[in-house]
């Protein structure tokens, strides 16, 4: 596999390293090709073996944390093939690279400076220093959150009479995972007693908003976070993507809550207390997280789809379990534009100066991801009898990993399916690198300079 993914053949019998993107993107399609024949296992299957294609759709799904299934995990799924997809979730939230890492230390394997730049890159980061040791540490803070959350999870549901000690056990266990890695999946549907899903008592509730938010925030912000005991002090990506957070998660619920209080709406009957939990709830899930707060999502207002669908859009931050645009992206144009605004040449915050190829960075990410979101939309109404605002909805869904849907996903036919399966891949690997992956573009430097005309803008 290393010879396969690592070296490129050229003139004169010399080879060179496949370039960090194109590596990525392998790796990841090799994941995605043995997860769908693991979940094609007849012993993976409920009552029957999975078609190829759901085992494709449910494979892609898991490895790029969306959440979006065209069957039931709690139905349709053994055990054994439950714990494959658990498998699958968690190399998807931590990243392949940081597996395939592992591996090779423990084969005793040395960790190339191309394995490095890998690594770094699959993570988010600028850097590939202390690379390996900063991958150990994700893994074992991963590991740490996961187990401290199944076990508050497994005494809240070991009481409950709908489900065995064991069950109890393998639900509070996935469903970390699951929450923690933004993946959406969860084994509720189907299993009796749980006609709407996923439990929504507070307790439940405020562990899945805390793995989903933890999960959404990064590596770089969370790594902040554990040590400013010691530094005293964030960095300022840190510092951005708490604002940005914070303010979405605050925006959102505030928006979802005051749409679906309205009379007749899915909350309007709700205590304040219990209206106030669902929505910070929802407005966290939407971002990332797919568990759904409000159970029956036919029943949600008009304004608050179009609420979720713009926190879908947004997403997780940078280097983190979650997709879209990512924080950093809004981030970088709005401080643009607000420093544009004041008259500033550049773009300015917190007494720095962001750099101008992180601008054009940001430009282009968004100009891409509309461009192929609208694309992705107009294909799906071309082949599929749906309202366009229910297409939006699931297509911005995969897009941003997120996982939500308004129950179209299960309608889809085979070419919809497989358009989603591409918006899910595209979004876990991220606009950008699609684009290094087609173009591969290096730096010019020009040496002839042409006189400057501006165009009309606005």
């Amino acid at each position: 596999m290393r010879n396969i993914f690592s070296r490129r053949q050229l003139p004169g019998g010399k080879t060179r390293p496949l370039p960090v993107p194109v590596r990525l993107m392998l790796g990841l399609v090799l994941l995605v090709s043995l997860g769908t024949v693991a979940l094609m296992l007849p012993i993976s299957g409920g009552t029957q073996p999975l078609t190829w294609n759901q085992a494709l759709f449910t494979a892609t799904s898991a490895l790029s944390v969306t959440g979006l299934t065209i069957i039931e995990p709690g139905e349709d799924l053994s055990r054994f093939g439950q714990f494959v997809l658990l498998l699958l979730i968690q190399l998807g939230g931590i990243g392949f690279m940081v597996g395939a890492v592992l591996v090779m230390l423990l084969l005793g394997r040395r960790i190339s400076l191309m394995d490095r730049l890998a690594l770094s890159d699959s993570l988010g980061l600028l850097a590939p220093a202390a690379i390996v040791r900063l991958a150990m540490r994700v893994l074992v803070t991963v590991i740490v959150i996961e187990t401290i959350a199944t076990a508050i999870l497994y005494l809240h549901w070991r009481n409950d009479p709908r489900l065995s000690d064991s069950e109890a056990a393998f639900y509070a266990l996935f469903h970390a995972i699951s929450a923690f890695c933004n993946a959406g999946f969860n084994l509720f549907g189907g299993t009796p007693g749980y006609p709407e899903g996923i439990p929504r008592d507070p307790l439940s509730l405020m562990v899945f908003g805390a793995l989903i938010f933890m999960g959404s925030l990064g590596i770089p912000v969370l790594g902040d976070l554990f040590v400013f005991w010691r530094s005293r002090r964030f960095s300022l990506h840190t510092r951005i993507t708490l604002r940005v957070a914070i303010f979405l998660l605050l925006f959102g619920a505030f928006n979802i809550g005051l749409a679906e209080r309205r009379p007749g709406a899915s909350l309007a009957e709700e205590p304040l207390s219990r209206l106030v939990l669902i929505s910070i709830f929802q407005s966290i899930s939407a971002r990332s997280g797919g568990f759904d707060g409000i159970a029956d999502t036919d029943m949600i207002s008009e304004a608050s789809q179009v609420m979720l669908t713009a926190l879908m859009f947004v997403g997780g931050s940078p280097a983190s379990m979650g997709g879209g645009v990512t924080t950093g992206t809004i981030a970088a144009l709005s401080i643009s534009l607000w420093s544009y605004a004041r008259g500033h040449h550049q773009a300015q915050f917190g007494r720095r100066t962001l750099a101008l190829g992180t601008m054009r960075k940001a430009a282009a990410v968004l100009t891409i991801s509309l461009f192929v979101i609208t694309f992705s939309v107009w294909l799906i109404l071309m082949t599929h009898d749906a309202p366009i605002d229910i297409v939006v909805f699931e297509v911005v869904s995969a897009f941003a990993t997120c996982g939500l849907s308004m129950g179209m996903t299960s309608q889809l036919n085979l070419f919809g399916q497989i358009l989603i399966c591409f918006m899910m891949f595209w979004g876990r690997l991220g606009a950008l690198t699609i684009i290094v992956i087609i173009a591969q573009p290096r730096t010019r430097h020009d040496l002839i300079q042409y006189p400057e005309e501006q165009i009309l803008i606005g």
